[in-house]
């Protein structure tokens, strides 16, 4: 297939030419043994010091190229950040051949990639640098990168900022946003504090199926396949609850999985198809108990992050002190509508909705009703981190009844900044219970609600072999990093977030 390349791309493809003329290598073998990263020799280089720093190696991407005739400065970023090499002529080549000085210096582009051995030392403008004494081609970069402005220091000051490109070209906008780097630096800082916190509790990482003949433990729209040797339908798994239960079920008193999940639903600045969330199920334990454990997780986490439980996020403060403001969410509806829906049935719902101007579909049902006007009217005054406790039955099919209030379970979620974080139980362990609950899903189904859940009979078979009394929380992962990354979009904390197919030429 052709390709319509630029001018620039033109030119980088000569010199790429020039140089296998040369028999110079433009992707030579790729072990090169690196001994130096560019921060650790600007923050821990001094002048008592510089013996330590007289034979370093160091690899990165040039990033600028200050061209003085017989003399290059040239910056190159390596994983950790920016550094300054000083490329002197006769100090690089002999004197009877200056082929390499012509094709690879000379011919540098930004983008390429450079190995460089020398000694550490301070210019006279006080930039701590690298004199090169060995210069090594390690790649030919045949793109241009987009152009970004850089203080003097190498900071990026007009970062580039169009989403399409930076998501959908995510590896070059790590190269050109240092930031975006740094978020996700995080993002793993966060998983690593979670699961650190988990073991240290004692509780057990497990594997769980991606693939699954049903897609259980969680109300929504799956995406399905097909399974070409069993010659049957599977769906990619919308949660992972269902097999966690199971091994409670089979002995375990506590797992918890980081799962990859996927809804075949919409897609804005909080959702995408594909997302991660992290669930745990601990035996012997309600959801009173799993309130204060996430509260104990999430201050922790903002202290790991930054040093504090006060967080930065857009024009707020989010405080992770715990403990947490708890109210119920017909509490939380009444708070912010005036209107107490607690002892309504489902045409007085939907009369509700019809007042406060909510479309609702005919075929959703009593917890769907209640769902919609608490996600209208209430969820996104929760700036604080707030637990909505004591849900509707209809609202909630794996989950235990309340142990004092009818008709109500024994649930929470967590709010941050207006949005879902976390969604937890007292887990429903009685089978009889859980198939009647099932069916009246099904119910819901044949009303057209594609979104109900299916009946898993293995699953109501394993809680027939008896269940402890067991708690469970899922976070979203993405949703979390969010918050403590100081985002405002879902595709910032993804490395790829899901796009549609891009036009080809």
């Amino acid at each position: 297939m052709s390709q319509n390349l630029s001018e620039q791309e033109i030119i980088r493809r000569d010199k790429l030419k020039a140089l296998e003329a040369a028999g110079i290598q433009a992707y030579p073998a790729p072990l090169y043994p690196v001994t130096h990263y560019s921060e650790d020799i600007k923050s821990g280089f001094t002048e008592e010091n510089k013996d330590d720093f007289a034979d370093v190696t160091l690899a990165g991407r040039v990033m600028s190229i200050n061209d003085k005739g017989k003399v290059f400065f040239i910056k190159i970023q390596d994983s950790k950040g920016i550094i300054q090499l000083y490329v002197k002529r006769d100090e690089i080549c002999p004197e009877e051949d200056k082929t390499f000085w012509t094709l690879v210096i000379k011919g540098l582009d930004l983008g390429d990639f450079l190995g460089v051995k020398g000694f550490v030392f301070i210019t006279k403008t006080g930039e701590t640098s690298i004199h090169a004494k060995e210069i090594t081609l390690l790649a030919k970069s045949l793109k241009p990168l987009p152009v970004v402005k850089r203080d003097e220091s190498g900071h990026v000051f007009d970062a580039v900022s169009d989403p399409e490109f930076r998501y959908r070209q995510r590896y070059a906008d790590l190269v050109i946003n240092p930031d975006v780097k740094d978020t996700f630096i995080k993002r793993t800082k966060i998983i690593n504090t979670i699961r650190e916190y988990l073991n240290a509790q004692g509780a057990l990482e497990v594997d769980t199926p991606v693939l699954q003949a049903i897609p259980g433990g969680a109300a929504a729209r799956p995406f399905i396949t097909h399974h070409n040797a069993l010659d049957v339908p599977f769906y990619l798994r919308i949660a992972n609850e269902l097999y966690l239960k199971r091994l409670i079920v089979g002995g375990f008193d506590w797992v918890y999985e980081f799962s990859r999940n996927f809804r075949n639903e919409g897609m804005d600045r909080t959702h995408n198809p594909e997302f991660t969330v992290l669930e745990w199920y601990t035996a012997y334990k309600d959801y009173i108990w799993m309130m204060e454990i996430t509260e104990q997780l999430m201050e922790k986490l903002a202290i790991a992050v930054h040093g504090t439980t006060e967080v930065p996020l857009g024009d707020k403060i989010i405080s992770f002190k715990a403990p947490f403001k708890r109210i119920s969410i017909f509490d939380a509806i009444k708070e912010n509508t005036g209107i107490d829906i607690s002892n309504m049935d489902e045409a007085g719902l939907r009369e509700v909705c019809k007042e406060l101007k909510i479309e609702v579909a005919p075929n959703i049902g009593k917890g769907k009703l209640i769902d919609e006007i608490f996600g209208e009217t209430s969820e996104h005054t929760y700036t604080q981190p707030t637990f909505i406790i004591d849900y509707p039955v209809e609202m909630s099919p794996l989950t235990k009844k309340h142990r004092s209030k009818a008709g109500l379970v024994e649930r929470f979620e967590l709010m941050i900044n207006g949005k879902e974080v976390a969604n937890a139980y007292s887990e429903l362990n009685d089978p009889v219970d859980q198939r009647e609950r099932f069916e009246e899903q099904s119910k819901l189904m044949e009303r057209g609600d594609d979104e109900a859940m299916f009946i898993d009979q293995d699953f109501l078979r394993a809680l027939e072999y008896g269940m402890p009394p067991t708690s469970g929380i899922g976070i979203g992962i993405d949703r979390l990093v969010m918050m403590l990354t100081n985002q405002v979009s879902i595709q910032d904390v993804l490395l790829f977030p899901q796009m549609r197919p891009e036009k080809q030429d």
